[in-house]
């Protein structure tokens, strides 16, 4: 697994780190990032001690809290935060509000509101965070592949299913894998050459981390597209593709974490669009050209 690389990502990312990570800290450890997004000055301008008061925690945790979102040093962690600010305030921009789960006693009018604000940051942390230098290693490996075979439970299936698509309209090599069991016998014997892409926001999902465990002492290279960089899937990927996409009890499996998901996708497809581009957009027209004409033979 490739280490998180926090520190080489530009300031804003910070606020998107630790708001990616909030679903999987500790009750102390959330305490101090409700903290940080509350109020991010206040926080730069505060000592380790202070910050564990007001947390009600130990300085311990302080520190294991900006190790968790890729700061080997406090120092580092206030600098890029207080960067963070500057820029916005020389932007004339505020930095949009956490991510809210939906409330059973709110109106449609504010469902609608939220799920467009949550998809929103969904998109644009994602953004932020994802390292281009991993995204370059995976369009590299996926462009290079005799084949890609892609795997991906629940929600993330949806996502596996259309880069397959999106492959296969290149005249790339790429399965789809509907069914673990399937996929697992896949994965074991794909061999060097071949790319296994593995999808779940989680990264714990025992089938999907099972088949790039698979994949990965096969001889494939692997590739990770998931929220969290320590995850046990990240642990079995040679590419970790992060999402930075906010899930909540109430909606699990949300449109904004297959949408940070197909951000990736998208990106990942175009990069290996470039890498054979002539090619590439031929076989695009040619497969276009085939769907017309075969639904205007259906018309007729």
């Amino acid at each position: 697994m490739v280490e998180n690389n926090m520190n080489a990502l530009e300031a804003r990312s910070v606020t998107a780190a630790v708001r990616g990570t909030l679903p999987y800290l500790r009750p102390a450890e959330r305490r101090i990032a409700d903290s940080l997004l509350a109020d991010r000055e206040g926080f730069t301008r505060s000592s380790i001690s202070e910050i564990a008061a007001r947390a009600d925690t130990s300085t311990t945790t302080v520190v294991r809290f900006y190790k968790r979102i890729g700061y080997e040093r406090f120092k580092d962690l206030l600098h890029d935060l207080t960067q963070e600010s500057a820029r916005e305030h020389l932007a004339g921009t505020e930095f949009p509000a956490e991510a809210t789960d939906i409330d059973r006693h709110d109106s449609l009018s504010q469902v609608v509101t939220k799920v467009a604000r949550d998809e929103s940051l969904s998109l644009s942390d994602t953004a932020q965070l994802l390292d281009i230098s991993e995204l370059r290693r995976a369009v590299e490996l996926t462009a290079a592949a005799t084949r890609v075979d892609m795997f991906g439970v629940g929600a993330s299936s949806i996502v596996s299913r259309d880069l397959q698509h999106k492959l296969s309209r290149i005249g790339r090599t790429a399965i789809d894998w509907a069914e673990a069991h399937t996929a697992w016998t896949s994965a074991a014997v794909l061999g060097e050459g071949a790319v296994a892409i593995a999808i779940s926001h989680s990264g714990t999902t025992s089938d999907t981390v099972e088949f790039l465990r698979l994949a990965r002492a096969s001889g494939a290279a692997t590739i990770a597209i998931t929220n969290m960089v320590d995850s046990p899937l990240a642990r079995e990927a040679d590419v970790v593709l992060r999402t930075a996409a906010h899930e909540t009890a109430f909606r699990s499996g949300a449109l904004g974490s297959r949408m940070a998901q197909l951000l990736v996708v998208d990106c990942l497809f175009i990069g290996i669009v470039q890498q054979h581009y002539d090619a590439s957009v031929e076989a695009l027209r040619t497969t276009y050209s085939a769907v017309q004409s075969r639904a205007s033979r259906k018309a007729d």
